[in-house]
Order: C-alpha cells, then sequence, then structure tokens
C-alpha cells in the first residue's frame, strides 16, 4: 500500500487566493451575476486547480479501464463476457463512440486493461495493468482479496505517472469496459449508502424485468453474504467492486495527487470515483462529474460524493464517452472567467451594485 499510501499524502487542497480572485472576477463580469450557472464554480476551480485564472485545458486524455466480471454467471447482462475483450480492440482501433466523441473534445483515448478475460498481446498500444482474468462471482465468494484491491487502485495511480512521463496532462478522464460492470457498481452504492438495493440496480445493457428482479436477488445476497464495512472502501471493493473499478479510483487518486483535474464518466467511473474519495476524501476537490445517466443508482452516488453533474443526456453506455463531452463544456469555462470583460474593462455601469 505505500503507492497508495504516499499517493493520498499528496493531494494539495486548492489554491485559495486564486480561488477568491476567480469568483470576485466571475462576480464582475458584464453580465448577471450566476448567469452562466455551472460554468461559473467550475471554472473558479479549475483556476484554484491550476494556480491562474487563464486556464489552459490543451492536453486531455480519456483513460478507459477495462475489466471482467465473475457475477455474470448469475445472468445478470444480456451480453457475454468475450465482449469486453472484443470492445478493448474496438477502442485501439479507433471505431468506439469514445473514439469518435473524444476526437472532437480534443482528447487522446488510451486503454488499459485491468482484469479482462482475455490474454492480450503485450506488444497492443494499452496498458497492461491486469490483476487477474477477470474477478470472482461474488454472489458466492468475495469478487478479490485485498491485496488486489489495492494493487487495482494502484494500478490506476501507475497509469496517471505513466502518462505524465510521456508529457503534460492538463485534464483526464476516466471511463470503463466491463460487461456485467453495472452490478457491481450498485453493490458499491448500496454497500457505502445502506439504501434499498431494488433503488439503487437499473436495467444495465437494457434486461427484462425478469432478469432486473435476478439482478437485484444477487446484490442483495451478495451483500448479506460478505457484509462489506462501509467504513473500510477497501473492504467494499474487495468483497463486490471490480478490478477496473479499482483502476478507476486509482485514476482519480493519482489525478488529484499530481495536481489534475479528472473527469469521470457514468455510473462505473463514478463508483470509482465514489472508492476513490471515501479513502482520500481530499480528491473531491478535483473531481468534475460529467453527467447522469440513466442508471438509478447513479444520482445516489452523486449524493454520495456531493456533486452536480455537469449535464444530463441520457446517457447508459460508459467507455468516458459523457466525459469527454463534458470536457467541451469545461474548456468554455476556462474561457468564460479569463475572457469575458468585467464592468470596469468595458466603461459599463454595473446595476449590481446599486
Amino acid at each position: 500500500m505505500e503507492l497508495l499510501d504516499k499517493s493520498i499524502a499528496s493531494i494539495r487542497p486548492l489554491n485559495e487566493t486564486v480561488l477568491a480572485q476567480a469568483n470576485e472576477r466571475l462576480a464582475n463580469q458584464a453580465r448577471p451575476a450566476g448567469s452562466l450557472g455551472m460554468l461559473e464554480p467550475a471554472s473558479a476551480r479549475l483556476a484554484a486547480i491550476f494556480g491562474t485564472l487563464d486556464v489552459r485545458l490543451d492536453n486531455k486524455v480519456i483513460v478507459t479501464c477495462a475489466g471482467d466480471h465473475g457475477v455474470t454467471e448469475e445472468g445478470v447482462s444480456l451480453f457475454p463476457q468475450e465482449v469486453t475483450a472484443q470492445m478493448v480492440f474496438n477502442f485501439v482501433g479507433q471505431g468506439a463512440s469514445i473514439n469518435v466523441l473524444a476526437k472532437h473534445a480534443g482528447a487522446r483515448v488510451k486503454v488499459a486493461d485491468l482484469g479482462v478475460n482475455f490474454d492480450f498481446d503485450p506488444n497492443l498500444p494499452i496498458f497492461h495493468k491486469k490483476v487477474g482474468k477477470g474477478t470472482a462471482n461474488f454472489a458466492r465468494v468475495p469478487a478479490m482479496c485485498r491485496e488486489d484491491a489495492v494493487r487495482s487502485i494502484e494500478a490506476g495511480i501507475e497509469i496517471v505517472d505513466e502518462l505524465l512521463a510521456d508529457g503534460p496532462v492538463d485534464m483526464l478522464g476516466t471511463g470503463d469496459m466491463g460487461i456485467g460492470n453495472t452490478t457491481p457498481s450498485s453493490t458499491v452504492i448500496a454497500a457505502f449508502s445502506g439504501i434499498a438495493v431494488s433503488k439503487l440496480t437499473g436495467r444495465g445493457t437494457g434486461i427484462g424485468d425478469a432478469a432486473l428482479a435476478n439482478k437485484i436477488r444477487v446484490i442483495e445476497q451478495a451483500l448479506a453474504l460478505h457484509r462489506p464495512d462501509a467504513n473500510d472502501p477497501l473492504d467494499v471493493l474487495a468483497k463486490v467492486g471490480g478490478f477496473e473499478i479499482g483502476g478507476l479510483a486509482g485514476l482519480v487518486i493519482g489525478s488529484a495527487a499530481a495536481g489534475i483535474p479528472v473527469v469521470c464518466d457514468g455510473f462505473i467511473a463514478t463508483a470509482g470515483a465514489l472508492i476513490a474519495c471515501e479513502l482520500a476524501p481530499a480528491a473531491k476537490a478535483y473531481l468534475f462529474a460529467s453527467h447522469r445517466s440513466v442508471e438509478v443508482g447513479h444520482r445516489f452516488m452523486h449524493q454520495r460524493l456531493g456533486v452536480d453533474p455537469l449535464l444530463d443526456l441520457q446517457f447508459r453506455l460508459g467507455e468516458g464517452t459523457g466525459a469527454a463531452v463534458a470536457m467541451e463544456l469545461l474548456d468554455a469555462a476556462t474561457r468564460v472567467l479569463c475572457d469575458i470583460k468585467t464592468f470596469e474593462e468595458v466603461a459599463i455601469v454595473n446595476a449590481q451594485e446599486g
């Protein structure tokens, strides 16, 4: 746990001086106060992260973490496990939804194998961080051991370090790929919140009523069997999580430790962010929630984190697609802060001071 502990200890608070300057500039711009809504606090927080009012997000990366799940044995997904590996090849081949949306946002896409049940060629241009060939079926046994939970998180931290070794990263987006992974994600928020599983569990890839009832039963069974400790995020991850969820948590912690804003995608990416912020509350200052998906448990994750998503586009895909779209808004937010003139700069009388 040395890398994890060191990274958590490295997370610095935001620059409060710059935050105050940003908020003052926003309040004095030549427009009604608060009229640009959520872009305003987002722009101020970005300024406080970078220590300047003129933030430039020139180097954006989205990391899509992939992993398989033994709980698919319980019939919780429409698709077979083999699709996870097939989609990794699709990401590498630039043919997936995330590739298209990331390109539009000016972001690179990198894929990380945290736990795909497939042997990829070592020369495949992805992050080879496999902890295991899929988690165990947590309806019957813990998803992983505690040591592997730590390893999955530290793999995410290592990815951030490796990205930075290749050049600057101004913003990092997190995405996922893993057949069946809405099941552990629902189980994670259920373990932390204590909210009834039926209120937290959605249809994932589009399962019918009978399969949804089975999915809820599987999650309830796992929680009763393992009793994950809500006060111990590693226990939750180990008992009912996923290798890619751990990797996503590591991306958040690693980014925060490096002073990089991180934009989490949908339900599964937010499960990773939740694990991260339960372990390292200081990381939350660096976290931006891109969107609210149609998965019913997603809003409970946002409530637990105390964050408001920038968008609600009725996405239910993952991959980092919501993060890519939100990056364009955050780019705009940086220009809102820096480029909109103040009343004083354009010699307009500020009626709001009257």
